[in-house]
């Protein structure tokens, strides 16, 4: 019998007996529950069928019939099943419709199917859906199945107090009142067969910000933003630009001829004649202008049918709807995209990264109407093709914005994070393949896995095959499944196809495997011949195989000049690689662009990392010399406790702080020093980690203090905005960055005349995150009045949800003395709400991310504990993000093995592991990947029964 790890495996997804043709729905929404009449179209496949086995999670069966026979049904709830008898049995390629009259409720704390999500004063309850992955089963019986793609046509009866009632597809029958108090209106959702958990209802009170989207050629359709009412009218129109500019980039900037280098002008000024026709558009219009605006819109339609444009919107209407409790940051839904509400438009309060979290979502799902709606994945275990050619597109966004340097390098920053970064996710005990042999909830599939290293696969298909080929490939491939399912045999297959490359070997590899390739790299070079010659070595998991993957790599001269490029294809452990008829380079750059995913060890020389450092022309090749060079400071300072930084660390970051140019293009992100060394040993003493942070800060700090606080003005007048477009804006941030990294440097001095500093920035900042970086810098400080600060701050931040999280998080992460009782002292506090996610991700998450606290001191680990006993029976989701900090546990000092061992073992005695199968799973796995600190804990308290082979084999 199988060790089952998971409850769901791919032997569970079988191919469908029937089609579903179309559902006819009517909810009748109440305050504590919903009627729902359902009459579902089918058709048998090849072979009679004498019964349909429906899913039916936690509803209520008022009535089941078929209009085309007598049918009996039985509800197993256990195994939320319908079990629907025929009298007769149904002929092959027959259709029958069944009737179902049930009743569901929603809930406060399960994110999943109908809930309750934030109510505005004096409203009848906010109820929205969320049918990711089998939700749709928990409003109405239904085959939840991600092929079960069809048609729909919604009617909704709820309260007339309610502003929106929600569904997808066009209004057919427009909103009226039935009867006292109770409105109605009917959708018809025709154009894109839908999958299931693509399905949403909403009925809500909401101000509702509309605006025209009009393509170049003259066709349009609405854009729609509901978000809580009362909400700021300029915040919202500017949340409009920002989908508009999206959808519009979309449309430009993707589809099959994107890197025509030819077609490029065309597009841009496509764009621009676009930006100025809008702007036209909201200006008062006399006759010249009016006159003005159709000869732009004939410009405009003649130069579109000059290009081969990307995806193009099908329906009427494309909603945006804010959702305040949600497990996803957002969720695409055909028509409809939910975001957190948090997230949905730029607030006073909305902190720099969650403007661009703003920007990469809004264009994210709007792309799933092609990637996603209309080319569905097979089963769960495509959900990463969904995602990951979404974020492809999401990233080049972004870029277009912000610029590749900073996109790529907030990419790589998000691989190499300590404690939250794809690598150590990747690489811990909690680990998981992009396609994971098994999952106990769809949830468990929603990770950086799926989000960073399945794009980054991606990528580097792309950078193999070439992009022209690539987006060819892709055309090809969403053309072929358009309305219909794929795997992720289809896309592979697409892309060979196209490039006549092949892919499967190489595939197979990143999707099934965890962990990455860490490839050691060693040059020759012979003066006689002039050829240089690249050793490449790879570490190959135990029982696993060498990892295919692009490798880009340079030889600089001197003075940062290319002697020359290559982009070589690298397969199997080792691999040479000559340049013929060069000279001797001074330097190497190496996995440019971070060409694949995965480590690189390069041993190289200290004066050349410098050398590289400051003349590489590739600023991901800087940044990794850069962090190499910082990653042996860090560790020879923790080898040596007495030591001092060194001279050369202190003089390149000074030099690196006044790169104006270096930090206009990758903002003060490039100057990130991570709480980290790759050095096993060390990698997870955590507070030893932070001090030395801190020690090289200072240094900085205590030498170059004038230079830092000019930096810090230069930065500060540099943040200031000339205009309104996204580009100024991104510019703005990235000088906002840099600044704020200043204020990182000087507040390591904990000098009065330093707290005053802060302290004013904190009183005077005009925008959210100068605020929140000067709180976090004054809350680790001495300052006599810090606590009085945080009062005066804590009883604002409640006044606003996004203020709110924003706080929390800090609170969460704080590196103080009080760190422990501070998080304690938020969580009993008035405002603070454990069923919503939002609370939970941002002071339980940055809490649980916070190891030297939450893993290394006895408070944290106690309260730790408690937040996970607490957090598991109200959000499995989030508690099993949390349980990844356990993912290292044998790799850090002995004397924490036991007491952390003790925390999961005592919480996996007390689970239910029906009940809550991912958090059960996912620390016996997390306990499994530890078997040094197991056996220790075992010495002192015995086996742990649940880790037993008779246990295992029950599971």
């Amino acid at each position: 019998m199988k060790n089952r790890l998971y409850k769901y495996y791919p032997e569970d997804f079988g191919e469908l007996t029937v089609d579903v043709l179309h559902m006819d729905l009517v909810f009748d929404v109440y305050e504590d529950r919903t009627n729902v009449k359902s009459v579902l179209r089918i058709k048998t496949r090849d072979a009679p069928v004498e019964k349909l086995e429906l899913n039916c999670r936690d509803l209520e069966i008022r009535a089941v019939s078929c209009i085309q026979c007598e049918v009996s049904y039985r509800y197993r709830k256990d195994d939320a099943i319908l079990e629907i008898d025929f009298r007769d049995v149904i002929p092959p390629h027959t259709e029958v419709a069944v009737i179902t009259d049930t009743v569901c409720r929603p809930t406060k704390n399960i994110l999943e199917g109908l809930y309750y999500d934030e109510t505005p004063a004096g409203a009848p309850p906010q109820q929205i859906t969320q049918c990711q992955q089998w939700g749709f089963q928990r409003i109405v019986p239904c085959i939840d199945d991600m092929t079960a793609k069809c048609t729909y046509k919604t009617a909704i009866i709820a309260d007339s107090r309610y502003t929106n009632l929600i569904t997808n597809g066009d209004v057919v029958v427009e909103r009226h009142t039935v009867k006292p108090g109770r409105d109605k209106i009917v959708y018809d959702n025709s154009v894109t067969p839908m999958a299931t958990y693509l399905f949403f209802l909403g009925v809500g009170t909401y101000s509702t910000f509309t605006r025209e989207f009009e393509y170049p050629d003259g066709g349009t359709f609405l854009l729609e933003l509901l978000v809580p009412p009362g909400s700021n009218a300029t915040a919202a129109e500017k949340a409009l630009d920002v989908l508009h500019d999206s959808v519009m980039w979309v449309y430009l900037f993707t589809g099959p001829e994107q890197f025509d280098e030819k077609k490029l002008p065309v597009r841009t000024e496509i764009l621009e004649l676009v930006r100025k026709r809008e702007k036209m558009k909201l200006e008062t219009k006399p006759e010249s202008t009016l006159e003005e605006l159709e000869k732009i819109r004939d410009t405009l339609a003649g130069l579109a049918g000059t290009i081969s444009p990307g995806y193009r919107y099908t329906g009427t209407v494309y909603r945006e709807i804010g959702m305040q409790n949600s497990d996803f940051g957002g969720m695409e839904n055909v028509g409809n995209t939910t975001i957190t509400t948090n997230r949905i438009m730029p607030f006073p309060q909305t902190t720099d990264p969650a403007f661009e979290y703003m920007i990469r979502v809004k264009v994210h799902e709007y792309h799933h109407n092609q990637n996603g709606s209309e080319v569905t994945g097979k089963s769960p275990f495509e959900i990463w093709l969904n995602e990951a050619v979404t974020v492809h597109v999401e990233e080049q966004y972004h870029a277009f914005l912000f610029g590749e340097d900073y996109q790529r390098l907030g990419r790589v920053l998000e691989l190499l994070a300590p404690a939250s970064g794809t690598f150590a996710l990747d690489s811990g005990a909690a680990s998981m393949p992009i396609i994971p042999d098994g999952f106990n909830d769809p949830n468990d599939l929603i990770t950086a896995v799926t989000y960073v290293k399945a794009p980054e696969y991606v990528r580097m298909v792309e950078s193999l095959i070439g992009k022209d080929t690539f987006v060819r490939g892709l055309d090809r491939y969403f053309k072929k499944f358009r309305h219909s399912n794929s795997t992720t045999q289809d896309w592979i297959e697409a892309m060979e196809n196209e490039s006549g490359q092949p892919l499967k070997e190489m595939s197979e590899t990143w999707l099934k495997q965890t962990k990455f390739p860490v490839v050691e790299v060693s040059a020759e070079y012979d003066r006689a011949s002039r050829k240089f010659t690249f050793l490449l070595k790879q570490k190959v998991p135990e029982g696993g195989k060498p990892w295919e993957f692009p490798f880009k790599a340079a030889l600089v001269d001197e003075n940062g000049n290319d002697l020359a490029e290559i982009l070589e294809r690298v397969s199997g452990e080792t691999a040479e690689i000559t340049v013929e008829n060069v000279d001797m380079p001074a330097f190497l750059s190496l996995n440019r662009g971070y060409s694949f995913y995965g480590k690189l060890i390069y041993r190289a020389g200290q004066d050349e990392l410098l050398m590289q450092v400051r003349k590489d022309t590739d600023t991901i090749g800087r940044f990794t010399a850069f962090y190499t060079l910082v990653d042996r400071e860090k560790l020879r300072l923790l080898k040596n406790p007495e030591s001092r930084p060194s001279e050369d660390f202190v003089e390149l970051f000074y030099r690196l702080l006044n790169d104006r140019q270096l930090l206009e293009r990758a903002g003060g992100q490039f100057l990130t020093i991570f709480e980290s060394v790759e050095d096993d040993e060390f990698a997870h003493r955590y507070q030893a980690l932070y001090e030395v942070k801190q020690k090289l800060l200072k240094a900085v700090a205590w030498k170059y203090i004038n230079s830092v606080v000019s930096a810090y003005r230069f930065f500060e007048n540099s943040s200031a905005p000339r205009d309104a477009t996204l580009e100024e804006t991104a510019r703005v941030i990235k000088s906002r960055q840099a600044k704020n990294v200043c204020l990182g440097i000087l507040a390591t001095l904990d000098t009065p005349d330093i707290h005053a500093m802060i302290k004013q920035q904190f009183e005077t900042a005009t925008c959210a995150t100068d605020r929140l970086s000067a709180f976090a810098a004054y809350l680790n400080s001495s300052a006599p009045d810090k606590i009085e600060v945080l009062r005066v701050f804590e009883a604002e931040s409640k006044q606003n949800l996004v203020a709110w999280e924003a706080f929390l998080a800090v609170i969460g992460s704080n590196s103080s003395i009080d760190a422990v009782e501070l998080v304690r002292e938020m969580e009993r506090s008035d405002a603070f709400r454990i069923e919503q996610t939002n609370d939970q991700r941002a002071l339980y998450g940055s809490f649980a991310r916070n190891r030297k606290k939450s893993l290394q001191t006895e408070e944290g680990r106690t309260l730790f504990a408690e937040i996970l006993r607490k957090l598991t029976p109200v959000n499995e989701y989030s508690t099993v993000n949390m349980l990844n900090a356990f993912a290292n546990i044998d790799l850090m000092e002995a004397k924490y093995h036991t007491p952390l061992v003790k925390i999961l073992a005592d919480i996996l005695a007390e689970l239910d592991a029906q009940k809550f199968p991912s958090v059960y799973n996912r620390v016996r796995k997390l306990l499994l990947g530890a078997p040094k600190a197991v056996g220790a804990y075992g010495i002192v308290h015995g086996k742990i029964p649940a880790l037993q082979p008779e246990s295992l084999e029950k599971k």
